[in-house]
């Protein structure tokens, strides 16, 4: 009989070589989980069906529909709006096109979720832009990669999404707790272009007329956000029917008013998302039966027992081994399919030590974004190097001055859990554990 140990190494092999062979993610995690099966008392109808009910979740629903929120946005010209009034605000200081494109992906997450959207807008507009004024392309590369990792923390997160689905922790909470370590992470982004970015052409300083006549202007697509969010905040709705009031929005409101003209182009809007939304549905459904193989193996026993034993009890010591974890698992393996397969080691290493599942959420998440910009897999940074004509070495040594402003924003996460609980505490305080007092008004929070 094949020992547990031998079969998890034979699967996490076949994965890494496959993927390394050039395999689409999902497909190597389905081939390596079947080759192990065959050695096991497990069926392949069961696994099959497992395969199936992965993504047979229904929080996962909302993950289609911030899709197409983010490429309606985009496909229609309705982000220039917001790129002017990003202009407008910051457009004079050092860098002035630099600061811009951070500005415009912390507005920008507000609407899409999904950082590879970003990317794509903000090389397709700020990129020629930013050449014509003579910015490094390697740093351009690693400015917009780095940005749009924000679509991750900054709500609404497709990550977080995933993260909530899967580990049965509040979305809403996690949106949340996204808010501050995604503002850490804009203006760490903003000191260091000011700093230590290229100068670019000096802009003149914007009147108060025209932040005003851009803000009006750019009104419209920032409603979404607030609708989002305020929306799941006061009860009336949950994340996926959240995902579908803003498609609403957008299909009625922000095409005919602002680009009326784009209404005949959203079959090919809507059949894109799709297309679109199918990699990470398949992928959710290969990481979800890779993970309970993984977990019939007693894979997770055996790693949170590792970190357990070294860190015990000490929530800040296990996540920062789990931050370890995830820093070198994210250099290879995508982020969805990462939250999934590990998904049983956290819940039992936050359980053991007391910690938060919202902070602990957070953490995980931060961490996972920053891989988005980490070789060799680093999928922003390989996009952005691509879109912008740079060989992808280049943007990654252009990237690594940033990686302190990562590093920085994760150890704000871990050791200043208050601060980064802050806002689920006081807006929805029982998605972090709050309960009603029962002897008069307001929550207590353990």
């Amino acid at each position: 009989m094949t020992s547990n140990g031998a079969l998890i190494f034979l699967m996490a092999f076949l994965f890494l070589f496959l993927g390394y062979m050039g395999v689409p993610v999902a497909f190597a995690l389905i081939a390596a989980v079947l080759v192990v099966t065959s050695f096991t008392s497990v069926s392949l109808a069961s696994m099959m069906a497992q395969l199936f009910n992965g993504m047979d979740v229904e929080a996962l629903l909302a993950v289609p529909f911030f899709l197409l929120v983010g490429d309606l946005m985009s496909s229609a010209n309705v982000t220039v709006r917001m790129i002017t009034l990003s202009q407008t605000l910051v457009g004079h200081l050092r860098g002035g096109l630099a600061q811009v494109v951070t500005i415009f992906s912390m507005f920008f997450a507000g609407i899409s979720g999904s950082s590879a959207a970003d990317v794509a807008v903000l090389t397709r507009t700020l990129g020629p832009e930013m050449d014509r004024e003579g910015y490094d392309r390697a740093f351009t590369a690693a400015l917009i990669a780095s940005a749009a990792t924000m679509a991750n923390l900054i709500p609404p997160s497709i990550m977080a999404v995933v993260y909530g689905a899967t580990g049965n922790v509040s979305i809403g909470g996690l949106f949340l707790g996204g808010v501050v370590p995604g503002v850490l992470v804009g203006i760490g982004l903003m000191i260091y272009s000011y700093f230590f970015g290229p100068v670019g052409l000096k802009h003149k300083r914007a009147t108060f007329g025209q932040i005003g006549t851009a803000t009006k202007e750019a009104a419209v697509p920032l409603m979404i956000p607030i609708i989002i969010m305020g929306g799941i905040l006061t009860g009336q709705f949950t994340p996926t029917e959240a995902g579908v009031i803003a498609v609403a929005y957008i299909l009625f409101v922000a095409i005919p008013f602002l680009n009326y003209q784009h209404v005949a182009k959203l079959p090919r809007d809507m059949a894109l998302t799709g297309l679109l939304y199918s990699i990470p549905l398949i992928t959710i459904g290969a990481a979800s039966v890779f993970g309970w193989m993984l977990a019939y193996l007693r894979g997770p026993a055996v790693v949170s027992g590792w970190i357990a034993n070294t860190a015990g009890n000490d929530p800040f010591m296990i996540m920062l081994l789990l931050v370890v974890l995830f820093v070198i698992v994210g250099d290879f393996i995508d982020a969805i399919p990462a939250i999934i397969i590990f998904m049983p080691i956290i819940n039992d290493l936050t359980q053991n030590a007391d910690i938060n599942p919202v902070h602990m959420g957070v953490v995980i998440i931060v961490t996972l974004a920053f891989g988005l910009i980490t070789p060799p897999y680093g999928l922003c940074l390989l996009m952005a190097s691509k879109f912008i004509g740079v060989r992808f070495g280049k943007a990654m040594f252009a990237s690594f001055p940033i990686y302190i402003i990562f590093f920085a924003a994760i150890a704000f996460c871990i050791f200043l859990p208050e601060v980064v609980l802050w806002l689920p505490k006081h807006l929805m305080p029982e998605s972090v554990g709050c309960f009603k007092n029962p002897s008069g008004a307001g929550y207590i929070c353990p």
